[in-house]
């Protein structure tokens, strides 16, 4: 019976092993056979035309430099064709298709070019969006370099910006969603990293920033209640403002989180109110409960072996952030303030010179907003300085000479170096 239990599970074991192996080996050979998602219809026999089938046929199939060198073929020798930016734009996804590093670059300069020179076309929103996907492909966990991540939010953003009205976005704003997850992680990542160091101050900032910047953020409610507890941790009486105002956010915009109730008891201990929970706050915290995806056992287990971060965690409704993060400076850092101009509210601001008689001037300076300009160096006359030069040269060989007189006095005086001023040579009758 022993022997038998042990053989049926090295069979089933080897059975598991197997149909994994036949389902990667499908999922990876399967992108090769994928239909093109833009043919053309039209049935013709045309040779621009044949070119063209004969190009989509070899990306369905992975034979991606065979489809370009046809394509490119079709470009050449065809140059009114109507099929052209069809064309153009498949040579991008073939790059596309093939992948790797040197693949996504090519692809995206391609996408590039398309939207340039074919802007108005339906496929500049498609070619936009798939500059986005690339990049996010490409991203990495929030724990290492987010550059791909900077990359895919921008372009992204593009999308939405230069296309409100295209089909892909709700994809889009989707992305958008789960790239702001990944941003947050690393900004949170890095707010921890101060808080157990004990610098309360930077920590506190980060905290506060990212739910600023990324309100949808799943941990954001956990953010609130740092950054509250890194304020109070400050001791100033100046910082409880601060970490009151963390505190009532947690209670309004994240009623449903567990912090919840620990920030309305914090409130009142600082004798704070205790506002009332936003009812869309509510339901959308709700709907996110009931609409999140659960990882799977087997892709939390081997979640360390890939280089791609975990986004199952991301909001799936509400407007992802469209603004550029701002550089928040910490509080107890002190403000910068200028100094020798009594009395300054205004910024400093550098301009070109516009006046002649300011343009001749070497030592003119720039004006400060909010403050009188103040009088500018004297200028010097080069002319002048040229005369003084050649005066202060005479009294010093005329020295030369005196001295060189009263050592030989029985020779004749020498000839001064300095010409005698010019007199009338005819005398007067």
């Amino acid at each position: 019976m022993t022997v038998w239990t042990i053989k049926s599970t090295r069979w089933v074991g080897a059975m598991a092993v197997s149909v994994m192996a036949l389902s990667i080996g499908a999922s990876s050979c399967g992108f090769h056979h994928l239909k093109y998602e833009n043919p053309i219809a039209k049935d013709s026999q045309q040779p621009d035309k044949v070119l063209y089938d004969k190009a989509i046929k070899d990306l369905e199939k992975g034979r991606y430099e065979l489809a370009r060198l046809t394509l490119n073929t079709l470009i050449n020798t065809y140059d009114t064709s109507e099929y052209l930016a069809k064309a153009k734009l498949a040579i991008a996804d073939s790059w596309f298709r093939e992948g790797g590093v040197s693949g996504l670059a090519q692809a995206e300069a391609e996408y590039k070019d398309f939207e340039l020179f074919y802007p108005t076309m339906p496929e500049a929103a498609e070619s936009q969006y798939k500059i986005c996907n690339l990049h996010f492909q490409q991203m990495s966990k929030p724990d290492r370099d987010s550059q791909q991540a900077q990359r895919a939010e921008q372009e992204c953003k593009q999308v939405v910006l230069q296309f409100p009205n295209s089909k892909f976005i709700p994809q889009t704003e989707q992305l958008l969603r789960e790239i702001d997850e990944v941003l947050a992680a690393g900004e949170m990542s890095s707010a921890s990293f101060y808080f157990g160091k004990g610098s309360r101050a930077a920590a506190a900032n980060r905290f506060i920033g990212l739910v600023a910047q990324y309100p949808l953020y799943s941990r954001a409610d956990e953010a609130l209640w740092k950054g509250a507890d890194a304020y109070l941790g400050m001791g100033a009486q100046r910082f409880r403002p601060m970490a009151g105002q963390a505190l009532q956010k947690i209670v309004r915009d994240y009623p449903l989180s567990p912090y919840a109730d620990q920030a309305k008891k914090k409130l009142r201990e600082l004798e704070m109110e205790v506002p009332e929970a936003d009812p869309a706050a509510v339901a959308r915290m709700k709907y996110e409960e009931e609409n999140r995806t659960k990882p799977s056992v087997f892709r939390s287990a081997s979640g360390f072996l890939r280089g791609a971060p975990d986004t199952s965690m991301a909001a799936k409704t509400g407007p992802p952030a469209m603004n550029a993060p701002k550089q928040t400076i910490p509080v107890n850092v002190p403000t910068a303030t200028v100094t020798g101009v009594a009395g300054f509210q205004g910024d400093v601001t550098v301009a070109p010179v516009t006046n002649a008689s300011t343009a001749a001037n070497p030592g003119a300076t720039a004006s400060v907003d909010g403050a009188k300009p103040q009088a500018a160096a004297a200028t010097t006359d080069p002319a002048a300085t040229n005369a003084k030069d050649n005066k202060k040269k005479s009294k010093k060989d005329n020295k030369k000479d005196k001295k060189k007189q009263d050592q030989a006095p029985d020779q004749p005086p020498a000839a001064s170096s300095t010409p005698a001023p010019a007199t009338d040579a005819a005398p007067k009758p």
